[in-house]
């Protein structure tokens, strides 16, 4: 179950129980309508063992009856108590509309899902004092503006692909991704978009949610903290996971990403399966503040 789920879980819960408290009315009721239904069940069971064969006939006639005046009592009841149910009914699901509400809204901001910060993850720490990968070689422009390439990924021949525009220790989480990928499964990882600026997030942004649902300075992109990352294979670029293959790796490569500390884009409810991002602590205050630049 997701944690929106145990979310509301816990607070219709809650909410119940506090009903409970807040008006001894209910309590009162709960308890009444419990008592009178246990025994008449009880009484309901003796007289069906004591008089089974003579009470068989009129027993419908005796639970249309009860029923009837059960419904009686519940309009009674509802017709006494309906502004306080209402009331407090508005007033206790205030919690679980709120706590929706920012589950499915309020943590899409950055490309559309979650920008909680990860505290610096220990695997990155210890990238960060060993080994200094260098970038590879820019593969050539043409592989990026393909027919096939354009349908999957409108507009990538103008992504802006320099390792040295984005944040150097993200750079170096990333080679190393780049790395274990090709030494231990065999992909060669290429780079599709890393930094990303806040007008053409914009423009992306207005093509529609397909393409992104983050606006200007709402993406980790525009802090070198993003990069969008595909498959090269034969000279060319394998970006669809409907090829087998490249659904395979990026299963690898999001299970990859994650044992370096970085988030990735195929756990989100708009999968994106070729995205990568490192919550760098501090990262969204400075979010924020580009906001209301």
């Amino acid at each position: 179950m997701t944690q929106t789920g145990w979310v509301l879980i816990y607070f219709v819960l809650a909410s119940a129980g506090l009903a409970l408290l807040v008006f001894p009315h209910w309590r009162q009721a709960l308890a009444l309508i419990w008592q009178r239904w246990w025994q008449r069940g009880r009484q309901q069971g003796e007289r069906m063992g004591q008089h089974l064969g003579g009470q068989a006939r009129r027993a419908p006639e005796r639970l249309l009856q009860q029923t009837g005046a059960g419904v009686q009592s519940a309009r009674h009841w509802w017709s006494r108590r309906w502004t306080w149910v209402l009331g407090g009914g508005t007033l206790l699901s205030l919690p679980v509309v709120l706590t929706l509400s920012w589950s499915l809204w309020g943590n899409r901001t950055l490309d559309g899902f979650d920008d909680r910060i990860d505290p610096l993850h220990p695997q990155v720490a210890y990238l960060l004092q060993g080994e200094h990968l260098v970038p590879p070689p820019p593969l050539p422009p043409q592989v990026f503006d393909t027919a096939e390439v354009e349908v999957v990924r409108p507009l990538l021949a103008s992504a802006d692909r320099r390792w040295d525009q984005m944040d150097p220790e993200f750079v170096q989480a990333l080679l190393h991704i780049f790395k274990v990928m090709k030494e231990e499964h065999g992909y060669d990882m290429a780079l599709l978009e890393g930094w990303r600026s806040p007008e053409r997030q914009a423009m992306l942004a207005a093509k529609g949610t397909h393409v992104t649902m983050a606006g200007a300075w709402q993406s980790y992109h525009q802090y070198g903290l993003g990069a969008d990352c595909a498959f090269y294979r034969d000279g060319k670029l394998i970006i669809s996971e409907k090829d087998p293959w490249a659904m395979r790796g990026y299963q690898l490569y999001g299970e990859v990403a994650e044992r370096f500390g970085l988030t990735w884009g195929g756990r989100w409810q708009m999968m994106d399966l070729g995205h990568v991002e490192w919550r760098k602590p501090g990262a969204r205050q400075a979010m924020r503040a580009a906001r209301y630049r």
